[in-house]
């Protein structure tokens, strides 16, 4: 069988053939973009210094949007990270885009906000359990947050685990979770 590409004597248009050879390395270097894409953020704990970019996420969330910023200042975010609990941070390229803080002192989630341009990105999810994880560790005791019905953070809570417990006088519903349903949750993945 001789070749007719070595000869020179084509009898078909080799385009398929070479798309054929260029289209599955184009797709794999797409991947291999979105693989290092995701590589790049870091999550680590909150430190005094991530206050200022933490504050940013929080007041350019579209939900759970507090009506007066300035009622949580920089030194309740100190107080909550150095005392009263532990926070945790996602960085991409040198930007918080997103932070979540549990408060041992009321057993209680006090913030987990993701920018919303980097939605939907497994962020929150990430930052969720490393700060679940940190706060089962030190107690076994039900946490509890509250958020806005019907909303992605509402939906997103439920989607976790957390057991719906009412409404508050102000109109955020409740959600607690267990220790006992946490490490069943751990199990299941």
């Amino acid at each position: 069988m001789h070749n007719k590409w070595a000869t020179g004597k084509f009898t078909k248009n080799p385009a398929p053939l070479v798309l054929s050879l260029v289209l599955p390395t184009f797709v794999l270097a797409i991947n291999f973009l979105l693989v290092t894409v995701t590589l790049f953020m870091i999550f680590r704990e909150a430190q005094i210094e991530d206050i200022e970019r933490m504050q940013v996420v929080r007041h350019i969330v579209k939900e759970n949007v507090l009506s007066n910023p300035g009622l949580v200042t920089a030194e309740d975010y100190k107080e909550y990270i150095t005392q009263r609990g532990k926070g945790w941070v996602c960085e991409f390229e040198s930007i918080v885009v997103g932070f979540a803080i549990a408060d041992l002192k009321t057993n209680s989630i006090w913030a987990l906000f993701v920018q919303p341009n980097r939605e939907e990105k497994g962020i929150g999810k990430k930052l969720h359990d490393l700060m679940l994880d940190w706060y089962f560790a030190q107690t076994n005791k039900t946490v509890w947050l509250t958020t806005a019905p019907a909303t992605k953070a509402y939906f997103f809570y439920r989607r976790r685990g957390w057991i719906e417990q009412g409404q508050t006088p102000g109109g955020e519903i409740k959600f607690e979770l267990s220790f006992e349903t946490w490490q069943l949750k751990k199990r299941a993945i």
